[in-house]
């Protein structure tokens, strides 16, 4: 999409083009750092509704610019879903309510796109490479979200300790891990 001017995005087909531009992009971006399907359409959906919203507050007149505003967009939604995540998850069960998923055939066809499997043997592999120390930091922290004092304390070192363990772990797993130049062009 070419903006004409930065009033493009006001008008319906301006924002139509843009979303088309880039929404199978976006969907890849959030794919391929949830790994869910089902949650990289939310999130991809919830971006686009932002960038709505905050429309008439982009100040760029290049289709660069409007790429990047996007994506700031969607990294502040990716960081929001990381921070309020496990609570929204843990209401959701308490009340039972179950969010409406996509069809199977959306979320395989998501998958296929960002190469969720290869993704997830790629991860796989990597943490394979880590230590069995690095491997119980990540599971304590990133998996089973705990706090760095319970990590720290189930580790038996110190609280700082603990926080460069799995930061150092978190490093050497993306260093294992390919990254698609796709994405690292685009964040």
């Amino acid at each position: 999409m070419r903006l004409r001017n930065k009033s493009t995005l006001d008008d319906p087909t301006g924002f139509s083009e843009f979303y088309v531009t880039h929404d199978r992009a976006l969907l890849r971006f959030f794919a391929r750092r949830v790994y869910d399907a089902q949650l990289a359409l939310d999130l991809t959906a919830e971006t686009f509704a932002q960038a709505f919203v905050e429309r008439r507050q982009f100040r760029g007149t290049t289709d660069a610019e409007s790429a990047a505003w996007l994506y700031a967009i969607a990294r502040r939604r990716l960081s929001t879903y990381y921070r309020r995540g496990a609570v929204e998850r843990k209401a959701l069960s308490k009340l039972g309510i179950e969010l409406q998923a996509a069809a199977p055939d959306e979320l395989e066809r998501v998958e296929q796109l960002a190469d969720i499997a290869d993704a997830r043997t790629a991860v796989r592999q990597g943490l394979d490479e880590l230590d069995e120390q690095q491997q119980l930091a990540l599971r304590l922290r990133i998996v089973e979200e705990r706090g760095y004092p319970e990590v720290a304390r189930t580790l038996g070192v110190s609280e700082q300790t603990a926080r460069t363990r799995v930061s150092r772990s978190l490093r050497a797993l993306s260093e294992a891990i390919e990254v698609d130049p796709t994405i690292k062009e685009m964040t």
